[in-house]
């Protein structure tokens, strides 16, 4: 055990575990415009229904081979601005430019270039900010960091899919559109995301320093193999040493995240047919099914915000387990009810418990997780875990098109509909993982840290 993984970290006030996690809301800001628009974007640049998952491989390759890598290296930095500082620093830059880009794409093939870059520099910020925020938590407090990781994955979420109808409510024209015809309220959604990419990193960065390490942490990494072979042994060396609780994770995160991506894909297309009959992309219909979709999307991530705070006292008394095994069946059971749903006004029931198990994907399994990994290993292993995020997305995108037509009758309702049983399956495989028990978290009044 390392000097820095014995040693007892100071407990942190609220107020400082928000600031620490205010990136998330750049980041997370990001991620909901590439959810609620990159499916629209593509559609409207000419791609084909039935492999739009395709166009959706950067992210999940991007995350496999950069985040475990990054972790790795991340754990073994020494620099005068910290171990992580420099990696989510470098990416959230990155970001914004990829932000600013994306719309004013001209052809198919350079928002999917774009794309790639995007969800590289998006992967380079969030693990090491993963780990960033273990190491500056003690263990008693993984539950309030990790949970208001999720609130700020919701607030973000929440702006970024609801800007577009923000910006039509302040006077911009819903059908202006550019020659690709991209909105314009989607162009500017994204101009807003690139600034916020970078000012939510830069306001985390100026009030919460990473704990500085000791002479012995130092000469403890300084011992350890370096250079991108050793990189690579380190990271395949900690998948064969991977706790048992982080493997029985990954078949929960199979479920949870192959349905996701189906939501994701296909869910605006889905609103589409049933609210508004249609599937051309230059319709009206079809632009308002957009604002309709980011309408319901900003609902069920403000609603992932508010039960993130909600979901703390929840998983402490009875558990992340349980907590996390009735989200999933809520949203389950809610991803199942959309396609019979053909008023608007309707869709924001169901969305109550997609938005309380994506609060709950943010922070339970983390939660699970931060008690059975070495912290000398933290951001490998939280890099492997993201992992386990990123090959169900694989394994969707190369699965999904060779049965579209044929099992889901090239209907997008359905797409919907198998993401609401592989929920239900989901939660059923939480009740298999076997976890360890972890302190109660405990928050002073005044500040013993940074």
């Amino acid at each position: 055990m390392s000097a820095f993984e014995s040693r007892r970290k100071p407990l942190l006030t609220f107020w400082q575990i928000i600031n620490m996690n205010f990136g998330f809301f750049g980041l997370q800001f990001s991620f909901g415009l590439q959810q609620s628009s990159m499916s629209p974007i593509y559609k409207y640049l000419g791609a084909d229904e039935a492999s739009l998952p395709y166009l959706w491989l950067a992210g999940p390759i991007t995350g496999l081979i950069v985040q475990p890598l990054i972790g790795a290296m991340s754990d073994r930095t020494v620099t005068r601005w910290g171990r992580r500082t420099p990696y989510f620093l470098v990416g959230a830059l990155l970001c914004s430019l990829g932000l600013l880009l994306m719309p004013f794409s001209p052809a198919l093939w350079v928002a999917a270039s774009l794309l790639w870059i995007l969800d590289a520099a998006n992967n380079v910020t969030m693990e090491p900010y993963r780990a960033f925020v273990s190491d500056k938590l003690d263990k008693s407090q993984h539950s309030i960091g990790f949970l208001t990781q999720s609130a700020f994955t919701g607030l973000g979420q929440t702006f970024a899919y609801l800007t577009p109808s923000l910006l039509v409510f302040a006077g911009m024209n819903k059908d202006a559109v550019n020659a690709s015809h991209i909105p314009h309220i989607v162009i500017a959604a994204f101009v807003i995301g690139s600034i916020f990419s970078i000012s939510s990193i830069l306001w985390t960065l100026k009030t919460t320093p990473e704990i500085p390490l000791t002479a012995d942490d130092i000469r403890h990494m300084q011992k350890q193999p370096r250079g991108s072979r050793a990189t690579v042994r380190e990271v395949w060396q900690a998948i064969l040493e991977m706790p048992d609780t982080m493997r029985q994770l990954a078949v929960v995160k199979l479920f949870q995240w192959y349905a996701m991506f189906c939501y994701w894909q296909y869910i605006m297309l889905s609103l589409a047919r049933t609210i508004f009959g249609t599937h051309d992309q230059a319709s009206q219909g079809f632009r308002d099914a957009g604002l309709l979709n980011g309408q319901i999307g900003a609902f069920y991530n403000f609603v992932a915000f508010v039960s993130a705070f909600m979901l703390m006292p929840f998983a402490r008394r009875y558990g992340p387990k349980i907590t996390h095994s009735i989200c999933l069946s809520l949203a389950g059971i809610g991803m199942l009810c959309i396609p019979m749903i053909h008023t608007p006004g309707l869709l924001f029931i169901p969305m109550i418990g997609i938005g309380l198990a994506w609060a709950s994907m943010m922070g339970n399994p983390y939660i699970m997780l931060a008690g059975s990994i070495p912290a000398e290993r933290t951001g490998v292993y939280m890099g492997i875990f993201n992992m386990f995020i990123v090959i169900p997305m694989i394994i969707q995108i190369f699965t999904l098109p060779l049965y579209y037509h044929s099992l889901l009758g090239s209907n997008p309702e359905n797409v919907i509909r198998l993401a609401g049983f592989l929920l239900i399956c989901g939660a059923f495989s939480v009740s298999l993982v076997r976890i360890r028990p972890t302190p109660v978290a405990v928050m002073p009044l005044a500040g013993s840290g940074h």
